[in-house]
Protein backbone atom coordinates (compact mmCIF):
# COMPACT_ATOMS: atom_id res chain seq x y z
CA UNK A 1 0.00 0.00 0.00
CA UNK A 2 1.25 3.52 -0.88
CA UNK A 3 1.67 6.31 1.53
CA UNK A 4 -1.65 8.40 1.87
CA UNK A 5 -1.63 11.07 4.49
CA UNK A 6 0.33 13.53 6.85
CA UNK A 7 3.64 11.62 7.61
CA UNK A 8 6.69 13.63 9.66
CA UNK A 9 8.61 15.04 6.66
CA UNK A 10 11.56 12.66 5.79
CA UNK A 11 13.51 15.84 4.58
CA UNK A 12 13.59 17.51 8.46
CA UNK A 13 12.22 20.54 6.70
CA UNK A 14 9.21 20.81 8.77
CA UNK A 15 6.66 18.94 10.74
CA UNK A 16 4.89 17.06 8.52
CA UNK A 17 4.09 16.38 4.79
CA UNK A 18 1.16 15.19 3.67
CA UNK A 19 1.79 12.06 1.04
CA UNK A 20 -0.37 10.96 -2.01
CA UNK A 21 0.21 8.07 -3.80
CA UNK A 22 3.26 7.40 -2.14
CA UNK A 23 5.06 10.68 -3.49
CA UNK A 24 5.63 13.59 -1.32
CA UNK A 25 3.55 16.66 -1.97
CA UNK A 26 3.66 20.28 -1.66
CA UNK A 27 1.66 20.37 1.68
CA UNK A 28 2.89 20.51 4.78
CA UNK A 29 2.37 21.57 8.21
CA UNK A 30 4.36 23.39 11.34
CA UNK A 31 2.82 23.67 14.94
CA UNK A 32 -0.92 22.45 13.16
CA UNK A 33 -0.49 25.55 10.73
CA UNK A 34 -0.58 23.73 7.21
CA UNK A 35 1.08 25.84 4.49
CA UNK A 36 2.85 24.71 1.02
CA UNK A 37 6.60 24.48 0.00
CA UNK A 38 7.57 21.86 -2.91
CA UNK A 39 9.64 18.72 -1.87
CA UNK A 40 13.04 18.68 -2.23
CA UNK A 41 14.74 17.35 -5.82
CA UNK A 42 16.52 14.37 -4.06
CA UNK A 43 14.50 11.14 -2.69
CA UNK A 44 13.71 10.27 1.04
CA UNK A 45 15.40 7.44 2.54
CA UNK A 46 14.01 4.43 5.16
CA UNK A 47 10.20 4.69 6.59
CA UNK A 48 8.25 6.94 6.65
CA UNK A 49 6.40 7.61 10.45
CA UNK A 50 2.88 8.48 10.40
CA UNK A 51 2.16 12.39 11.66
CA UNK A 52 0.07 13.22 14.55
CA UNK A 53 -3.52 13.42 12.82
CA UNK A 54 -3.71 17.03 14.20
CA UNK A 55 -4.78 19.04 11.66
CA UNK A 56 -5.80 23.14 10.74
CA UNK A 57 -9.33 21.83 9.32
CA UNK A 58 -11.62 20.14 12.24
CA UNK A 59 -13.71 17.33 10.45
CA UNK A 60 -16.44 19.60 11.35
CA UNK A 61 -15.23 21.54 8.39
CA UNK A 62 -15.41 18.33 6.21
CA UNK A 63 -18.24 17.83 3.40
CA UNK A 64 -18.70 14.09 2.12
CA UNK A 65 -19.79 13.64 -1.10
CA UNK A 66 -23.59 12.26 -0.76
CA UNK A 67 -24.68 14.38 2.16
CA UNK A 68 -27.24 16.80 1.90
CA UNK A 69 -28.24 19.12 4.42
CA UNK A 70 -30.44 21.09 2.62
CA UNK A 71 -32.74 20.71 -0.41
CA UNK A 72 -30.12 22.04 -3.73
CA UNK A 73 -32.18 24.34 -6.24
CA UNK A 74 -30.36 24.38 -9.32
CA UNK A 75 -32.20 27.34 -10.08
CA UNK A 76 -30.85 29.20 -7.45
CA UNK A 77 -27.59 30.43 -9.24
CA UNK A 78 -29.36 31.01 -12.50
CA UNK A 79 -32.17 33.26 -10.61
CA UNK A 80 -28.91 35.10 -8.80
CA UNK A 81 -27.02 35.93 -12.13
CA UNK A 82 -30.57 37.20 -13.93
CA UNK A 83 -30.98 39.08 -10.89
CA UNK A 84 -27.85 40.83 -10.96
CA UNK A 85 -27.65 41.72 -14.36
CA UNK A 86 -31.12 43.00 -14.40
CA UNK A 87 -30.72 45.05 -11.66
CA UNK A 88 -30.45 49.21 -11.35
CA UNK A 89 -27.27 50.23 -12.66
CA UNK A 90 -26.12 53.63 -10.93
Amino acid sequence: MKAEGWFVDPFGAHEARWFSGGWPTALVRDSGVESHEDPPGTTYVGHLTPADEESSVGLDDMRRAGTVDEAYDPSTGVRAVWEWFLREKP
